[in-house]
């Protein structure tokens, strides 16, 4: 990935919160014949100073099948164009061109796949909770029918990724001066949901999403 000094951001307690609050990636797998792509929600957790990404695909998705694989996980954040119109520069010299903000982490790695009944259980629990959290009344895995989930359980295969490398790009506007910094900031604050959480990464940069 692209990262100029200005935008790159390597702080793997940064990127992980980042991860964990989009939640949801593309796992991609080059192979002989292509490239497999699975659009997967994500658990993201820390063990032992490595990060580790579990995830799951049907057990007709052929993509389980190529574990071992050099991978790469993509987790698009929010993003939002950026009009020239927020920079209070282009009223004195005109001199301004839109462009696309955005938060993006790469992270790398191979995976393992997994199908023991216990170790999915534990998988999907931890999906769950971690989604269900802040509901008034939380759904657990446990509410379902035993014979229904162990069912869905034998449909599925666990797939866990260790990180070899972990990259993320932060294009906020930080390397704007003072003034179109302040007005990037007020425009996307005007630009909806994604606007707001850009707003705030670039008031707060390079600290995490909020």
């Amino acid at each position: 990935m692209y990262r100029p000094n200005n935008s790159a951001i390597d702080d793997p307690r940064v990127l992980r919160s980042a991860m964990d609050q989009i939640a949801f990636g593309a796992l991609v797998t080059p192979h002989a014949e292509g490239i497999e792509i699975s659009h997967v929600p994500f658990v993201v957790r820390e063990e032992n100073g490595e990060t580790i990404l579990e995830t799951h695909v049907a057990r007709a998705n052929p993509h389980w099948k190529l574990a071992g694989a050099s991978s790469v996980v993509i987790f698009q954040g929010p993003h939002a164009y950026v009009s020239p119109s927020f920079y209070p520069s282009k009223q004195e010299h005109g001199k301004a061109v839109p462009t696309w903000a955005y938060i993006v982490v790469h992270a790398h790695g191979v995976f393992e796949t997994f199908s023991d009944s216990a170790e999915l259980g534990a998988h999907l629990n931890a999906l769950t909770d971690r989604n269900e959290a802040g509901r008034e009344e939380p759904w657990k895995v446990a509410d379902a029918p035993a014979p229904f989930v162990a069912a869905l359980k034998r449909g599925i295969v666990g797939m866990r990724l260790t990180v070899s490398k972990l990259e993320g790009k932060w294009k906020v506007n930080q390397h704007k001066s003072e003034q179109d910094r302040q007005g990037t900031y007020e425009g996307l604050m005007r630009s909806g949901e994604q606007g707001v959480d850009l707003a705030q990464a670039l008031a707060s940069f390079p600290a995490p999403l909020d």
